[in-house]
């Protein structure tokens, strides 16, 4: 089976690690609101809304281009180091191993963005 092209490869991965962002974030923000981390927690939540805003816009545009490109992302094998994931898109597919720790840091990226 022939490779996905670099463009395709790119708006997945920007998806994928784009989506673990939203989550991570997502996660964060109700841990602030259920714990009594801070004595005013308000500022810190309300300083996460836009940031949650503005990574949904962008992945709803991903998403109509991976929904145009037909592609599709599987995590399809996991490690405690490794997780691999099959990009497939218009009968082409590429595997992908990612060092976890890389996950991490792609993550992070995304969020300081």
């Amino acid at each position: 089976m022939r490779n996905i092209t670099d463009e395709e490869f790119k708006i997945a991965c920007r998806y994928l690690f784009l989506s673990m962002a939203i989550e991570v974030i997502q996660k964060d923000q109700t841990t602030l609101r259920n714990n009594n981390i801070f004595k005013i927690s308000e500022p810190y939540i309300a300083f996460l809304e836009p940031v949650i805003r503005k990574a949904v816009e962008e992945i709803r545009e991903l998403k109509q281009l991976t929904h145009v490109n037909n592609l599709k992302v599987l995590q399809t094998d996991r490690s405690e180091q490794f997780t691999e994931y099959t990009f497939y898109a218009k009968r082409k597919e590429k595997k992908r191993n990612h060092f976890n720790a890389a996950i991490r840091k792609k993550v992070l990226v995304i969020i300081e963005e």
